[in-house]
């Protein structure tokens, strides 16, 4: 395969047919929260309910979550794509379709969902398609997978408003990020979980427009 082959592929996603097989085998994480000692595989809590975004390296962006509180616990792991239970080697490929995602578990009673969307919309640039900085590639894609329609409802009004925003700021460029009603999640491999809890001084490539979510955007139940 050549180089601009491997380039083309990185900014493209796969179809169906094109992705990777996967396996069967699913990868479990082994340990709890690094921070907070609960299970990240659940069960969760009845009153809780859980989103997954996507906003580039999901190192950095599990942190921002882990610290609100009203959250129960957070975890990292690949979504949006084609390639069931894939490895972080495969979905750096580019070719299984997934971006890396963070699970957030969450009680709405504490903290709604409105205001995950402002830290969400806040702390990256969503509008550079298949990339976030200088981390490229479709894995790094700008995404918000939610469980129900309702929730859906109120991640697209967000982006809206927040596109209104980066306009009255003199941001020219259109909000990429992928919103769709989705509940398939595959956990990552121990060691990204909790990364920076581990590795203080690790990689974070967080960095968002400088614009303001609006609040007042809605609440889902």
């Amino acid at each position: 395969m050549s180089f601009m082959t491997m380039l083309t592929k990185k900014f493209k996603l796969p179809s169906e047919d094109e992705a990777l097989p996967g396996r069967d085998a699913a990868i479990t994480p082994t340990e709890p929260h690094f921070v907070n000692g609960r299970s990240l595989t659940g069960p969760y809590p009845a009153n809780t309910k859980s989103v997954l975004f996507g906003m580039g390296c999901f190192w950095g962006a599990e942190r921002l979550f882990w610290q609100l509180p009203g959250v129960h616990v957070t975890a990292v792991g690949y979504a949006g794509g084609h390639t069931p239970n894939p490895t972080y080697h495969e979905t750096c490929t580019g070719r299984t379709g997934h971006t890396e995602a963070v699970l957030v578990v969450y009680d709405p009673d504490q903290i709604a969902f409105a205001d995950l969307l402002k830290v969400f919309w806040e702390s990256h640039d969503p509008t550079q398609g298949m990339r976030q900085g200088n981390d490229t590639g479709t894995q790094y894609r700008s995404a918000i997978y939610v469980s129900s329609a309702e929730d859906l409802e109120v991640a697209e009004r967000s982006r809206d408003a927040y596109q209104h925003a980066l306009k009255q700021a003199g941001k020219t460029a259109s909000i990429t990020t992928e919103i769709r009603q989705l509940d398939t999640f595959y956990f990552a491999e121990d060691y990204h979980q909790q990364y920076l809890a581990k590795n203080p001084a690790g990689y974070c490539g967080i960095g968002g427009t400088g614009v303001a979510c609006p609040t007042g955007l809605g609440q889902s139940a």
